[in-house]
């Protein structure tokens, strides 16, 4: 409503200055020119002198009396004609970077040429185009934003493309020696520009060589101006947007920001991490094409060793901090950084699973941090938390105290899970790999799952048998080596049962066989009770002696081990026997 009013109140003055200068030659108009809602009243013989357009439309047209013109197509409107009719009638008027565009194509249109009169508007409008639109880079891009509006014949008539050549050619000047401070000034003039426009400048510079510094710059500028909204807040703290109901304005966002990302430079680290992270949250919010999402995921996971947790956060959280996007953008950014270590892994003949970069490591550390921040959240389910933390390959922990604490604060925000699902969510982590201050905690932490708490208090255990110390701050250094003695201490533990199950079972053979002989025994008489008693104590030494030889068999001490811990309630069977119980 508002730009309506103003609009007519443009018109009623630009009619009552016409008024003015037509009514003083004291002759009366003859002719109507109308040009939209507005309306001229001028004389024919003042047009067609300088107008061979005019000429033509009024000697050919089969009215006899032409009173009534109609010019609404004229480019520039009723306030570009206004001016073009005061040249006709030599008044005076100003011409400025704002209008010469405009002119230069009304003179055109209306062919106001010098082909047909001498200096007329088409010449005066070039020479100032020349001479001083085309001399700054302010008053360039002045004019390149007018022709907005003035497409195809701006384009026809070549200005367009004079400004993107003049523009390109001073913004990489200004880029490489800057005239006067701020040293980008330039790029703020450039965001005025439509984005299509703005394109063709992006274009025209990297035609000329010039740096993705340099377009990186312009495009950072363009975009915190063009979506302001979204982008301007780096810290993620999140802000208010517009109605995000006004669906037009969405759609208008989402196009512009595709064609923001379509211009970006090929060299990947251009950019820096914490503007990609908002581009990619404003992308997600906005559902813009998955071209456009990839594109600045790939960019993201390139340079992820300098991520920190907070530009992961500003990527996951919605712009009112209470809800988490769907993570799937996170796990790809992990997911690429690591292959694309794996690939470099490959190349330098190293093995990836034992020896992983330093820029690995730091981003294991930042993703355990960025697991801790997040799992507070009760939509975060096991598998969206399992499968970030599972994306950072085992050797690029060093420990795994970060992951503990994102475990354990995964554990304390959902108290509702069953001993299976606590089990599934520690998983991720290694308890071998535990500072000394975390298996103490661990092994006092009730949330965590018995098997957890059993494997931390069972490698303090092998510490202190083997004689090993350990200071406070101190971190299994290698952890293979450690894990194969566990699993050599385990498999003796494993024979060692199985020894102990096998002497149980004879143990149990025997109660049966003396449970058996006393039945038969019952009805017989003294001198058969004590022939039995030969005979069996013949078989009981006969029984006995094999059970020796199968024990030494089994023997558990063969390799030296004096641990006899695990043998209990064994029946003693190398005692000699003393021979006052022997028969003879």
């Amino acid at each position: 409503m508002a730009a309506s009013v103003t609009s007519n109140s443009r018109l009623s003055m630009a009619m009552a200055r016409t008024g003015q200068w037509v009514f003083s030659q004291e002759i009366p108009t003859d002719v109507v020119v109308e040009v939209g809602e507005a309306k001229f009243s001028l004389h024919k013989f003042m047009l067609v002198a300088k107008s061979n357009y005019l000429r033509k439309l009024i000697m050919e047209s089969k009215e006899p009396e032409l009173t009534t013109i109609n010019l609404s197509e004229i480019p520039g409107g009723p306030e570009i004609f206004e001016k073009a009719a005061k040249f006709c009638y030599s008044v005076n008027f100003e011409i400025t970077v704002h209008n010469v565009a405009a002119l230069r194509c009304a003179a055109e249109y209306l062919q106001m040429t010098d082909k047909y009169c001498d200096n007329n508007l088409a010449g005066r409008t070039e020479d100032f185009l020349s001479q001083v639109a085309l001399a700054s880079l302010s008053g360039a891009i002045v004019v390149f934003k007018s022709c907005e509006v003035l497409l195809p014949l701006a384009e026809n008539l070549k200005i367009v493309q004079r400004c993107i050549d003049f523009i390109s050619a001073k913004a990489c000047n200004e880029a490489n020696f800057p005239s006067r401070s701020p040293p980008n000034w330039w790029t703020e003039e450039l965001s005025i520009l439509d984005i299509e426009f703005f394109g063709n400048i992006i274009n025209a510079m990297q035609q000329r060589g010039a740096k993705s510094s340099t377009l990186a710059s312009s495009l950072i500028t363009y975009t915190e101006r063009s979506l302001r909204d979204l982008v301007r807040d780096h810290s993620g703290n999140g802000i208010k947007t517009s109605d995000p109901s006004n669906p037009v304005l969405r759609i208008k966002q989402r196009e512009l920001l595709n064609s923001i990302v379509s211009l970006f430079p090929s060299e990947r680290a251009a950019f820096p991490i914490h503007f990609l992270c908002c581009l990619l949250r404003s992308a997600i919010f906005l559902k813009a094409s998955s071209s456009c999402k990839s594109e600045l995921e790939k960019r993201i996971s390139a340079i992820l060793d300098h991520v920190t947790v907070d530009d992961l956060l500003v990527l996951s959280f919605t712009y009112d901090g209470d809800r988490l996007f769907d993570l799937d953008s996170v796990r790809k950014i992990v997911s690429g950084f690591v292959e694309k270590e794996k690939t470099m892994a490959v190349f330098s003949v190293g093995d990836f699973r034992e020896t992983c970069s330093s820029s690995m490591h730091r981003v294991a550390k930042t993703v355990d941090a960025y697991l801790g921040e997040i799992a507070t959240y009760g939509e975060l389910s096991i598998s969206k938390f399992n499968g970030i933390a599972n994306l950072v390959p085992k050797g690029a922990r060093k420990v795994d105290d970060d992951l503990y604490r994102a475990v354990d604060i995964y554990l304390k925000a959902h108290p509702d899970l069953d001993e299976i699902e606590r089990e599934k969510v520690c998983s991720v982590m290694d308890p071998l790999k535990l500072s000394y201050e975390a298996r103490v905690h661990a092994s006092q932490n009730k949330r965590l799952p018995v098997q957890i708490v059993l494997h931390a208090l069972y490698y303090d255990q092998l510490k202190l048998r083997s004689g090993v110390e350990e200071s406070n701050n101190r971190t299994p250094d290698n952890a293979i080596t450690t894990r194969k003695q566990l699993q050599g201490d385990v498999s003796l533990i494993k024979e060692n049962e199985a020894l102990r199950t096998e002497l149980l079972k004879m143990k149990m053979y025997i109660s049966d066989m003396q449970v058996n002989k006393n039945k038969n025994n019952v009805q017989g008489t003294s001198s058969s009770t004590s022939a039995t008693k030969v005979n069996g104590s013949s078989t009981k030494r006969t029984f006995f002696s094999s059970v020796s030889k199968k024990l030494g068999k089994l023997n558990p001490f063969k390799s030296g081990s004096k641990d006899t811990s695990n043998i209990e309630d064994v029946v003693d069977i190398t005692k000699p026997r003393r021979r006052r119980f022997s028969i003879s």
